[in-house]
């Protein structure tokens, strides 16, 4: 039976941590269902040039599924820069068969099944995710599908990951983290290692996407291991 990964995309940058996750999900053999904040969707604007449609999402809007109709040379710059495969993605360890599917909701969509503890899912992760949607989670004064589902796997003691990218970190940013940390979330931030052999900025993205498909149990084959090649 195929895993079931929520994932959000909020206001925060390194949208594209959010887009080779997709990928790498699956590639897996996972399911995804995608929300996308407006904020979201301006920052997939201003850091990647891609125009994603909030309203009529399409796959190929993240350069998923047939990108036949879009710009080859922006194909091959964000492609290049969040690692995406021309073909099929050799990112796992193991074997997986056929890829999973991905389901796109609207986050104004209150009755979408990941709104509801009843949905069964694997773990949800937000990435990146902005402070206001952080401090929003931890106070719980949700107003969107976003907070909602990431509510709903907090109540049922599910594997909430939150991956923030902002610097420096106030007070309030901290103690929210710690918060969020103390009600059960894994606070990941978007710190990439470079202990790894970094090569260019597609390894530095895929030590982020390794850690977060290691917090969610996926195996997988993006980056060399602390001590793997030692004798």
């Amino acid at each position: 039976m195929k895993r079931q990964i929520v994932l959000a995309i909020t206001g925060g940058s390194g949208v594209v941590y959010a887009v080779r996750l997709i990928e790498v999900l699956l590639s897996a053999a996972c399911d995804v269902h995608l929300t996308i904040s407006r904020a979201g969707a301006t920052v997939l604007k201003e850091e990647l040039d891609l125009s994603v449609n909030l309203e009529d999402f399409q796959p190929n809007m993240l350069l998923l599924g047939d990108t036949r109709a879009l710009d080859d040379s922006k194909l091959q710059l964000v492609r290049s820069l969040a690692g995406l495969s021309s073909e099929s993605s050799n990112v796992l360890s193991v074997a997986t068969g056929e890829p999973g599917n991905l389901n796109y909701y609207h986050f104004n969509r209150l009755t979408a099944p990941i709104a509801s503890g009843s949905f069964l899912t694997d773990g949800m992760v937000i990435c990146p995710c902005s402070m206001s949607t952080l401090a929003t989670i931890v106070h719980g004064g949700g107003t969107n599908l976003i907070h909602r589902a990431a509510e709903v796997h907090l109540k049922e003691r599910r594997k909430l990951i939150l991956v923030p990218r902002e610097t420096p970190l106030s007070t309030v940013h901290l103690r929210n983290m710690l918060m969020a940390s103390e009600y059960g979330a894994v606070v990941l931030p978007a710190m990439p290692g470079f202990y790894h052999g970094v090569m260019g900025i597609r390894d530095l993205i895929d030590f982020i996407v390794a850690r977060i498909a290691d917090q969610l149990g996926i195996e997988n084959a993006l980056i060399s291991r602390w001590g793997e090649n030692s004798t």
